[in-house]
């Protein structure tokens, strides 16, 4: 309460000048404003001014109305008063229309003459107190009851005595004066000039980074260091010309369009289309037969996958008449691309790689944070001190970005990018592309303004990019449990494309577009004032995401243990063992892991995984998937020592390592199918996703809720079928992870498996 009391005291000024309309002018000239005092602490705040015989003037007066006292900057009628016995007085001879405390012999209020007629204020201050005369029910505009004049007149105040050494509660003199005047000032041009300012500290900026950027290669180039910043120093200059010139070349190319005759232009596009599509199916079809028929036939397998998907979701879609199989066929055609760019090419793949060692590498800084909280024990708690953090870091992170506005222009620009490969809308273009940063409920927030007005095909979209991606925050802590890095972005680029080839397969367009294009790309930056409220305000909000993560987690885990033990109850009533949740799961997703391309020992543990992601969450799903990573490099580690011909026994799902007798509970993945697993696993398309996606979304368009209700198990399982189509598409390109095992730890090298029966025992060799 003192606080805020002396807060609104900021701005007042308490003056003995001899006549009130000298301490008016000053007051004004310092930028204050005569003491309005509204309760018994403001009028002990007062009081502590500096006093001499003079009175102390305040800032209220009853001109306009004789004894309705208002206050003359705030404009309220007097609510709280302290005058001193049989005061006031009625003045109708025009004086007494001031207010000051008298010094002697208390500190109590008296009307005293201005000296000069406050009617003599220029006209428009004048009509200003006019507005609040009170009501006729005896309240005034501002909720103070009238008070009977005839009781305060009789009413004895309290005395209330100034405090001992009152000290100036406002610096006063010319120097004082000055300088507020200087700042007013200073202000004001900074104020008008503001545009200006802002480009040259840019351009000074710039020049100095440019400048170190030339030493630092001139200094020492040629190690990792160089090329990480020659990398990131072109990509953001790419970055900031696209951002800079993306309008304009818009603008460029519609004139050019629009010059020409309108049949010309519409029969041309349509044959460049039909070139296009020959092109790109010609250059799939020998990709392949050449590539992968004769080289690795059982890629093939996933090929068979995504033909099985696509015929089952346009069986099932909403309106299969409708289905525009252009942004279908580009959709799929992307994905194609991306993972030859990530997962063939060598300087793809090595980019690639390099950005997942980049990941890893910013994921161990927020070590310090959490250390510096939970202590130097803190990696006792995994998931507790060690995850979570993450997520927290990761967000103040993207938060800053948003803030320098790094995000909103490559978001702009991967949007545009698909808006024109795939003939999406911007809406739609614009949230897949900010899929693949943040998340389900955090990417719709780019085109918030017009989801009331987007058609249902539009909103299912939305829905089916949130569920097909992960938001960068948690991608940070999946790496946490072992997955490779580089896998993880690559699912995140891939199934940007992919969500929208699946929507608008299973949901396609039958309305029209009401939305202005130009006006989605007006991306706004974030509400923060400057970088440390930024990271502050983005390390509040992953507080809820967090805590969305942990109880999550524990919930699932505790309901799964549940489940099983009840399902092991009902299994033993019949002779049946082993009746688990992840026993059903590795059953009823075993054809989806077999059309995936996953190898045929691993099929049962990635089915139990999908059914982790797809009943409980992804993170539970990474999770157990980190369990079986690290039984993969127990078994590097036993092969690194006993060679590859190292003896080993299965029981189930369980491996044992003859010679050490360790039993691997759950076995382990090959290289084949823990890369599939991981762009399988990567979205959010699971059962309590659909909660979230429905509350949040709701909340920005109150008025679709009903329309989102219907769209969102489809779209939820549009999420995960666009996940499966990437994951089979990056199996049917990749021919590096084939065969290959687990990376070792220890020995550093990497061992290449089959699976062989000798002598009846099954064991892994080269």
């Amino acid at each position: 309460m003192v606080s805020e009391l002396i807060k609104s005291y900021a701005l007042t000024c308490t003056c003995s000048h001899t006549h009130n309309t000298r301490a008016y002018v000053f007051c004004n000239a310092m930028g204050a404003h005569l003491a309005e005092v509204e309760s018994p602490l403001q009028h002990i705040l007062t009081c502590t001014a500096e006093l001499r015989d003079k009175p102390l003037w305040l800032g209220a007066s009853d001109v306009m109305n004789n004894d309705e006292w208002v206050w003359m900057h705030s404009k309220r009628v007097m609510g709280y008063r302290n005058w001193n016995m049989n005061r006031p007085e009625a003045s109708p001879s025009g004086h007494g229309h001031c207010l000051a405390i008298q010094t002697q012999p208390v500190f109590a209020w008296v009307e005293t003459a201005c000296d000069q007629n406050l009617r003599d204020r220029p006209a428009g201050e004048m009509a200003e107190l006019t507005e609040y005369k009170p009501h006729e029910s005896g309240e005034t505009n501002f909720g103070y009851q009238n008070h009977d004049e005839d009781a305060e007149k009789n009413q004895v105040y309290t005395e209330v005595q100034p405090p001992e050494n009152p000290g100036s509660s406002h610096p006063q003199g010319r120097c004082s004066a000055f300088i507020g005047v200087a700042q007013r000032a200073l202000g004001t041009w900074v104020k008008k000039n503001r545009r200006q300012l802002i480009i040259g500290i840019k351009a000074v900026v710039f020049l100095l980074y440019f400048a170190y950027f030339g030493y630092a290669m001139y200094y020492r180039f040629g190690d990792e260091g160089s090329i990480r910043l020659l990398a990131c120093t072109v990509l953001g200059v790419l970055i900031l010309l696209l951002s800079l010139t993306s309008d304009a070349i818009i603008q460029k190319l519609g004139a050019i369009c629009a010059s020409v005759n309108l049949s010309r232009r519409q029969r041309a596009g349509t044959i460049l289309r039909w070139v296009l599509y020959v092109l790109m199916a010609g250059f799939a079809v020998i990709f392949v037969i050449v590539d992968i028929a004769l080289r690795e036939p059982r890629n093939l397998m996933s090929l068979t996958g995504m033909a099985f998907f696509v015929i089952v979701l346009y069986i099932t879609s909403t309106d299969p008449a409708r289905v525009n199989w252009h942004p279908v066929f580009w959709g799929m055609s992307l994905q194609y691309i991306f993972a030859l760019l990530i997962i063939r090419t060598t300087w793809g793949y090595d980019a690639f790689q390099w950005l997942g060692d980049r990941v890893t590498e910013l994921l161990k800084y927020s070590n310090a944070g959490a250390q510096f909280v939970f202590g130097d024990k803190y990696t006792y708690h995994m998931f507790a001190f060690q995850v979570l953090p993450v997520i927290v870091y990761f967000s103040s992170l993207i938060s800053v970005l948003y803030y320098l506005g790094v995000m909103q222009s490559i978001i702009g620009i991967i949007g545009r990018f698909l808006a024109f490969c795939l003939d999406t809308s911007a809406t739609e273009s614009l949230n897949a592309a900010g899929n693949i940063f943040v998340g389900q409920t955090e990417s719709p927030l780019l085109i918030r303004p017009f989801m009331e007005t987007m058609t249902r095909s539009q909103l299912h979209a939305v829905m089916t990019g949130g569920f097909a991606t992960v938001s960068g925050s948690v991608l940070g802590a999946y790496v946490s449990y072992g997955v490779n890095a580089s896998y993880l972005l690559g699912a995140s680029v891939m199934s940007a494309p992919a969500a929208l080839a699946i929507s608008k397969l299973t949901c396609p367009e039958t309305e029209v577009n009401k939305i202005d294009e130009k006006e989605v790309y007006k991306m706004e930056a974030g509400s923060s004032h400057n970088v440390i409220e930024a990271a502050s305000s983005g390390a509040s909000t992953a507080i809820q995401l967090v805590a969305n993560v942990a109880v999550n987690v524990m919930a699932f885990l505790a309901i799964l243990e549940f489940f099983n033990a009840t399902l092991v109850w009902f299994g033993d009533r019949v002779g049946v063992d082993g009746l688990t949740f992840q026993f059903l799961c590795s059953y009823v997703f075993y054809p989806m892991a077999f059309l995936m391309g996953v190898d045929t020992q691993d099929c049962r543990r990635v089915a139990q995984l999908i059914g982790y992601k797809t009943f409980t969450n992804e993170f539970v799903a990474y999770i157990e998937m980190g369990k079986l990573l690290d039984n993969g490099k127990v078994y590097s580690n036993y092969t690194a020592t006993f060679g590859p011909d190292a003896p080993i026994e299965h029981n189930g799902l369980d491996v044992t390592l003859t010679q050490w007798g360790t039993v691997l509970i759950g076995g382990f993945l090959t290289a084949r199918s823990e890369l599939i697993t991981t762009y399988a696993l990567c979205g959010f398309s699971n059962l309590g996703s659909m909660g979230i996606q429905l509350g949040g979304l709701g909340a920005m368009a109150p008025n679709r809720k009903t329309d989102l209700s219907r769209l969102v198990l489809r779209a939820m399982i549009a999420g995960n079928v666009a996940c499966f189509m990437t994951a089979c598409i990056a199996e049917m390109v990749d021919i590096r992870q084939i065969g290959r095992c687990v990376y070792n730890t220890v020995a550093k090298n990497m061992t290449y498996l089959r699976m062989a029966h000798r002598a009846g025992n099954s064991y892994l060799s080269i």
